[in-house]
């Protein structure tokens, strides 16, 4: 498998539009429409924004598949697209530009190479894919095929951390040494993350149970790996790739970071010690990265006390706020540095993230969050996992882009 840069993806990326992406490139003013693959609960709040904004952007939902009638009967009346039960015969249909994947974390490279080959374009959710490899077979097939692809981390369709990585580039923090972010919540009872289990679902009768399985490990059904598939390893990386995947990626942006060199993580089931859940409560991850940059993520699901947001240089510190960001000199510098408030445009919405994919496809307008970057989003939240899953600190052997001990 080739090694693709960041800087080379880019480079060539312009230049490896096939003939079928050109054309629909270069179709600024015609309807873009869209299939949905896998109709969940994440995939309803996309549908409902696509359906919102069929007139503003141009755009329609014209097909849905989903292995569970009761999700696909739901997608249907929703956005009137035809309903699909095997996501291949969607990517079959000629007339659909961009699908939406929003399945569990263990079919998202599949039906992203399976998209790309077909000359679709591309919305996955996070994380890109379930694994390192499989995130590097993504980068090459997108790189091959010349498709767009977003990956979900709506977060991105903020510009304050663009715009934080062009001070930070200038010099306004002096040589950065620590960024730490969190994402925790307060989970009440006697179990976290658990999935709302629907009484109605039957395997065999309105689910398609190996379907859903696809290249997980084969078990019998489970209506809490169904429902609540978050909580297990075969299906999510937990915390760290459906949580901290939203936070590193904005570090990542924001100093212009690629992949850790050295990661270490710790944590376990510190309050729900007996939940039948795989994955930790509590995780907290340190990734080093080159020129002497840590980031530090922490996570609790016992405890949503957040922590600043921030990133910490010699000369000046910049704080993440809800409004956007403030830099603020240190006391050393007070003369030297100086305080620059920064009020953020865009957001964290689905709907800015679809309406930049949409331009991309259009107007070839860069993508706010491309593969690249969900790729150095993977490598980041899945050192932290087999950190902690190993108790070993752990490495990126650069040379062949994998995981190893350190």
């Amino acid at each position: 498998m080739p090694r693709i840069s960041r800087r080379g993806f880019l480079a060539t990326s312009a230049i490896a539009l096939p003939a079928s992406s050109y054309a629909q490139v270069s179709g600024a003013n015609q309807r873009l429409r869209i299939g949905v693959i896998g109709c969940g609960g994440m995939a309803h709040s996309h549908m409902r924004a696509l359906v919102k904004m069929k007139e503003s952007d141009n755009c329609a939902i014209t097909a849905v598949c989903d292995v569970y009638e009761k999700n696909l009967d739901s997608a249907a009346t929703l956005t009137g697209g035809e309903k699909v039960r095997d996501y291949r015969r969607l990517l079959d249909n000629k007339d659909i530009d961009y699908v939406l994947i929003a399945t569990p974390e263990h079919w998202h490279a599949q039906m992203t190479l399976d998209a790309a080959d077909a000359g679709k374009h591309i919305y996955c959710e996070k994380p890109m894919t379930y694994s390192v490899d499989q995130a590097r077979k993504v980068v090459a097939k997108i790189r091959q095929t010349g498709v767009k692809m977003q990956v979900g981390v709506q977060g991105m369709s903020d510009d304050s951390y663009e715009t934080a990585n062009r001070y930070i580039r200038e010099g306004a923090l002096g040589k950065v040494v620590l960024a730490q972010i969190d994402y925790s919540r307060n989970h009440p009872g006697n179990d976290f993350w658990t999935g709302r289990n629907d009484a109605d679902v039957k395997p065999g009768v309105n689910l398609d149970w190996n379907a859903w399985l696809g290249p997980a490990r084969k078990r019998p059904f489970d209506p809490d790996r169904f429902f609540g598939w978050r909580r297990y390893w075969d299906y999510s990386g937990g915390i760290a790739t459906d949580l901290f995947i939203h936070r590193v990626t904005r570090l990542i942006k924001a100093l212009n970071l690629t992949f850790p060199e050295r990661a270490v993580a710790t944590g376990g089931k510190h309050f729900w010690a007996s939940s039948p859940a795989e994955i930790p409560d509590t995780i907290n991850i340190l990734l080093d990265y080159p020129d002497g940059i840590t980031v530090q993520l922490v996570s609790s699901m016992a405890n949503d006390a957040p922590i600043d947001h921030m990133i910490r240089g010699h000369h000046a510190t910049l704080h993440f706020t809800r409004e956007g960001f403030l830099i603020r000199p240190q006391r050393t510098f007070e003369k030297e540095a100086r305080q620059v408030t920064h009020i953020k445009t865009g957001g964290e919405e689905v709907d800015l993230h679809h309406r930049n994919l949409m331009a991309a496809i259009r107007d070839n307008e860069p993508l706010k969050c491309d593969c690249m970057l969900g790729y150095y989003g993977v490598v980041a939240a899945l050192m932290g996992n087999q950190s902690l899953r190993k108790r070993q600190y752990l490495a990126w052997d650069k040379r062949h882009e994998r995981i190893v001990k350190a």
